[in-house]
């Protein structure tokens, strides 16, 4: 156990992510927690796109006295709008989204609402996507198809202020660690892009023009191209095509 602790507290250093909670050390932190009462009802903001997975989540949580859902949202644009809004103590936030994804969603919450902790819920099953977000501020990735067993115990490990990780993206985030700890000493052009970079890298990969992911991320034309120039610098890549071969065998995007 020591060796797992040592390393999982590497790992979040490393990666600059908040993976520890009050109490809690990098070991830990890929643990489920065990259910304790509450005083008062946490206040849940639900946002996904898919209407039966809202309402699937709400008549969930309706059953438990624990849990109070002061809203819905459809897209990240309006799951900010709302937490900024309702001050909500959770969030539960897809990722693929139209217009804002749950990952920038994730970087404004947390900025202007940082007492609200948001879990990823999702279908991503990518060490990537898990890294990013993680990075962003989010406190739990939880895969869709674990939902059904691991939702409550996610929601009761953010409520202690402990992250939570399905089981396979726990692994997968160790893994990637080590591999591209790996990487980064056999290469450099492996060196770490900025969240800002990653995620535009993400969005070129998936074809999104310049103009596209200025307006998707609300910044200018410029910021983009001058993001765009800095990647290609750091990935010693020299067209899009290449991008989107880096990013499929970094599981940036699905191929």
């Amino acid at each position: 156990m020591g060796n797992m602790r040592d390393f999982a507290n590497e790992a979040t250093q490393a990666w600059d992510i908040p993976l520890k909670g009050e109490g809690v050390d990098g070991a830990e932190a890929f643990r489920p927690s065990t259910r304790v009462p509450s005083t008062k009802p946490t206040r849940v903001l639900l946002v996904d796109d898919h209407e039966v997975v809202r309402k699937g989540l709400r008549s969930l949580l309706e059953k438990r006295p624990e849990y109070m859902i002061v809203g819905e949202a459809v897209d990240g644009r309006e799951a900010v709008e709302k937490a900024m809004l309702l001050k909500p103590d959770l969030v539960i936030l897809d990722i693929g989204m139209p217009g804002m994804n749950g990952l920038e969603a994730t970087r404004h919450i947390v900025q202007e609402s940082p007492q609200t902790k948001v879990l990823i819920l999702t279908v991503h099953d990518s060490e990537y996507m898990a890294r990013e977000t993680l990075r962003a501020g989010a406190r739990g990735y939880l895969l869709k198809s674990d939902a059904g067993h691991d939702l409550l115990l996610a929601m009761d490990s953010l409520r202690e202020n402990k992250p939570f990780f399905s089981s396979k993206i726990a692994d997968m985030v160790l893994k990637g660690f080590r591999g591209q700890e790996e990487r980064n000493g056999k290469n450099s052009k492996f060196l770490r892009l900025t969240a800002r970079e990653s995620e535009i890298t993400r969005l070129l990969a998936e074809g999104k023009t310049s103009k596209e992911i200025a307006t998707i991320l609300d910044i200018s034309l410029k910021t983009v191209e001058t993001h765009r120039a800095n990647i290609m610098a750091k990935l010693g890549i020299h067209s899009v095509a290449e991008l989107v071969r880096y990013a499929i065998r970094e599981r940036i995007v699905e191929p």
